[in-house]
């Protein structure tokens, strides 16, 4: 394979084979513009992808490979991860498809370690049936944390709307005890790095959402947000970094206060989800910043109420497929201007 320099290879985990994954993949390349601006390569096998073809009467063209040398821009690859016929049952939760999906995973967390591929695009899994002796992680982001260099957080991004979490999948009585100093810092630095290099923002204000209702209301409801996060925020905000709140999270969006942040950091899942997926409409992509490599995923789960009956929005699996692209774009002008010294003119006298 020769590649182009302006070429991107967009490896694609197939995800939960029972869910919409397959679909949302063969729709989104439906599109031959697509193949334009980038060369997707998904891992998991041409001849089950070419049944899954037929049942949705998909037009994309499958070409099957065997190494990842033998990649051809311009075409939709796939590469044979295993070779073993599949019995794909749509709507079935089962531990077979949760097998298959993490060694697809697996396969292309590799290829992106080793720079076999320039970005990941990893469609739904179940969380439950992927559970093994081998795999024992809630999900993707817990795995890519290990195996990549960095701090993964998961940023929930759908154009000027981006929303990162404090915490995000632990049970909601733990998050208090979990929001510590190291992590709110670490968290909140993740975020400001995230939104200079890889969305070309160079002085990012964050907003960040309070714990409690209210933030408390002085203490009444809980004295975190006075205790916790305010010292916190503010020491943070006079080291130089754009860093406002803690805000009273229940009018924040509905007023859209949010409007004026580059980003919005919530303290738990439910905070910042439920009103990123009400304002998004299914064009959401989940990013998982901080690591020094792409990764993203549309926002949705394998959706097996609709699973093979051919109805599956694939927006969102597209746009996590455009913004895997612009980040790798936005990293490699950032790494270009970060190399080149600056020039000041000397001041003539």
């Amino acid at each position: 394979m020769i590649k182009k320099a302006e070429n991107i290879i967009v490896g694609i985990s197939i995800g939960d084979l029972n869910g919409i994954g397959s679909e949302v993949v063969l729709k989104t390349f439906e599109d031959s513009r697509m193949l334009e601006l980038c060369t997707p390569v998904i891992f998991a096998n041409v001849k089950m992808l070419s049944q899954v073809k037929k049942t949705f009467e998909s037009t994309s063209a499958l070409h099957g490979i065997e190494r990842l040398d033998q990649v051809v821009l311009g075409k939709i690859n796939v590469l044979n991860v295993w070779h073993e016929i599949i019995e794909i049952n749509f709507g079935i939760n089962d531990e077979k498809a949760g097998k298959y999906a993490i060694k697809s995973f697996i396969a292309a967390t590799k290829a992106l370690k080793e720079n076999q591929i320039d970005v990941l695009v990893t469609a739904p899994i179940n969380k439950n049936n992927i559970q093994s002796e081998e795999f024992k992680f809630p999900g993707h982001t817990d795995y890519l944390n290990q195996e990549l260099e960095g701090n993964a957080l998961m940023f929930m991004v759908q154009d000027n709307l981006r929303v990162g979490l404090l915490t995000d999948h632990i049970p909601l009585s733990e998050v208090a005890s979990n929001l510590t100093e190291d992590l709110i810092l670490r968290k909140i630095e993740t975020v400001k790095q995230s939104l200079i290099q890889d969305f070309s923002i160079n002085k990012p204000k964050i907003a960040v959402l309070g714990l409690n209702p209210h933030c408390g209301d002085g203490g009444v409801i809980g004295t975190e947000d006075d205790t916790i996060l305010k010292p916190i925020l503010k020491k943070i905000f006079d080291k130089g970094t754009l860093v406002f709140g803690p805000f009273s999270a229940d009018g924040f969006f509905g007023s859209n206060q949010y409007e004026k942040y580059d980003a919005i950091i919530a303290t738990y899942h439910d905070q910042g989800l439920i009103p990123f997926k009400t304002l998004s409409f299914g064009n959401g992509v989940n990013y998982t910043a901080g690591l020094n490599k792409i990764r993203t995923s549309p926002d949705h789960g394998t959706a097996y109420d609709i699973a093979g009956k051919g109805i599956a929005d694939f927006n969102s699996f597209k746009e996590a497929v455009y913004l895997a692209i612009d980040i790798y774009h936005s990293r490699k002008l950032y790494e270009e201007i970060s190399q080149k010294p600056l020039k000041i003119k000397e001041k003539q006298i």
